[in-house]
């Protein structure tokens, strides 16, 4: 079955959703760099620009930047005079490279990249009180996921979007005896969102080049 959906993948991305030069570039200066293949792929990527403009959203916020594919697929969603996009990126090596990305994509005006602690860069911002954002994206470590909802929350208004990246894990999301760290991040916040009568959730199961995975997408409510 694997075959069958990078298949598919490849067929989706031909017809709607190819790299252009500056994502083909973007790919490239991450790999020379040594940074890990996890970036999502370009339908997903395609996926998350969509859903900045459905939203019709004006601010975005990412947990997790990496070599900022993800990044500019998002910030290219922002249609809206003077929007914004901010980026959280905890390692120095990483940030270089999507800062490089970022320039190289034009969003220097568009994306600001905070380098540090996601938990403390969610603190800084709230306690500034800045604007509340639109959209959330969550793909950093996955045993954290659960405390980024709840700073995501804290920084959302009614009708947020919220999507969390990376949560079926190849179906273990529904293991309740794992021990894996990575799932059971994965299962506390979804229990997390379960429990907040703030939120509507699902989980949309995805497979593809990455393979078996998915994410959790979650609005916060009126």
């Amino acid at each position: 079955m694997r075959e069958v959906w990078s298949a598919v993948d490849d067929y989706v991305v031909a017809h709607l959703c190819a790299d252009d030069e500056v994502l083909t570039r973007a790919l490239a200066r991450a790999h020379a760099a040594g940074l890990p293949p996890i970036q999502v792929s370009a339908a997903q990527g395609r996926m998350l620009e969509l859903l900045v403009r459905m939203q019709g959203a004006r601010r975005v916020l990412e947990v997790g930047t990496l070599g900022a594919y993800s990044t500019i697929w998002l910030a290219r969603g922002l249609r809206a005079p003077g929007a914004h996009l901010t980026t959280l990126e905890i390692d120095a090596t990483h940030a270089e490279v999507a800062r490089a990305n970022l320039h190289d994509a034009g969003l220097d005006d568009v994306v600001e990249l905070r380098l540090g602690a996601a938990s403390d860069s969610f603190d800084e911002m709230i306690r500034a009180g800045v604007e509340p954002f639109d959209l959330v994206f969550i793909d950093a470590d996955k045993p954290s996921n659960a405390h980024y909802l709840a700073q995501a929350v804290r920084l959302a208004r009614p009708g947020t979007v919220v999507v969390v990246d990376n949560v079926v894990r190849q179906g273990a999301l529904a293991d309740d005896r794992s021990a894996d760290e990575r799932v059971v991040g994965s299962r506390a916040v979804v229990e997390a969102v379960a429990a907040d009568p703030r939120l509507t959730a699902t989980v949309v199961q995805t497979v593809g080049h990455k393979g078996y995975d998915g994410f959790l997408l979650v609005r916060v409510d009126d």
